[in-house]
Parts: structure tokens; sequence; C-alpha cells
């Protein structure tokens, strides 16, 4: 697993960077404060991770570290979902690390496996389950447009009752 969160890393890294063909922005200015290698370095810790009912998810990055941006370790049991599929503001990736995923994205459906991204843009209806036999584990990013998690949820965002309703896969 330990190649996997190297790739994984190396994505994250590009996924929150500016545009990759555009040259680099002049050093003008000064570090945001409140950052050291104290708190940007953050390695997994079982005891801090939080159980869900189809398995536990663990904060890297929670919405409070770095102005909404945020990276979350999902794990999820066989032939299980966090929850049915949703739509919310924020663009979100799935990078998977080990297991089965069925990705589900406005009607249509991709499995694949380890070393897969799957993107969903902002306000498409999409979810990710597990379809092997066993542990699906993936990152999720997403930079939150509100403070609290889940703020942008469907349910919680005005006219939310227009859109069409949402079925699991």
């Amino acid at each position: 697993m330990k190649s996997s969160f190297v790739v994984a890393l190396s994505f994250i890294a590009t996924a929150f960077a500016a545009d990759p063909i555009a040259p680099p922005a002049p050093l003008i200015g000064t570090p945001t404060p409140g950052y050291s290698i104290t708190n940007c370095v953050r390695p997994f810790d079982a005891a801090a991770a939080d159980k869900t009912s189809v398995g536990y998810q663990f904060w890297f990055a929670d919405n409070a570290f770095a102005d909404g941006n945020t990276v979350k370790l999902s794990v999820v049991g066989p032939h299980l979902a966090t929850h049915a599929p949703h739509r919310h503001g924020e663009d979100e990736y799935f990078f998977v690390l080990e297991g089965t995923a069925e990705f589900y994205l406005d009607g249509e459906r991709k499995v694949a496996g380890p070393m897969t991204l799957f993107y969903s843009p902002s306000w498409h209806e999409h979810g990710i389950r597990n379809v092997g036999e066993t542990d699906l584990k993936y990152l999720v990013l997403k930079k939150y447009l509100l403070p609290a998690p889940h703020a942008t949820d469907v349910k919680q965002v005005p006219g939310a009752a227009q859109l069409p309703a949402l079925k699991a896969p």
C-alpha cells in the first residue's frame, strides 16, 4: 500500500495546484501564517479514524486546515457504500488505493480498481461503492465552498426540492 500512497500524494499535490501549463507565479508576498512542518505532515493514525456504519474514515486534512481543501481516506467494507448517490456544489475526486469500486455519475456506472481516479464535477449526481470481496480504500479530495462539511449537500441548498430525486445504485 505504501506505493499507492506515494502516487496518491503526488496526485494530491497536482490536484490542488494552479494551472500546470502556466509558468510559476513570481514569489511575491509572504507565506500564509500558521503552517509549519509540524502541522503540514499528517501520518495515518488508526486511533484518530472515525468509525462509520460501513467501515471508517480518516481526515488527513479537514476543511478547517487549508482554506477548505480536504483529503479524506475512506474505507468501505465489501458490497457496501458510504451513502446513496447525491449532489453538491463542490467538485470531488475519488482516488482508489485498494479494492474494486463502482463509480456512479449521472446514471452511468464504471467499475475500476487501484490507481484509478474518478471525478465528479459540481452538481452532478455521483456515488461510489465497493463491489469487491475486500475492503475498498480510496482518497476523497474536495474543496468545500462553505466552512462546514456537507454544508452544500443538495438537501441543504435553497431550491434543492426542484432537483430530481436521487436513486441508490
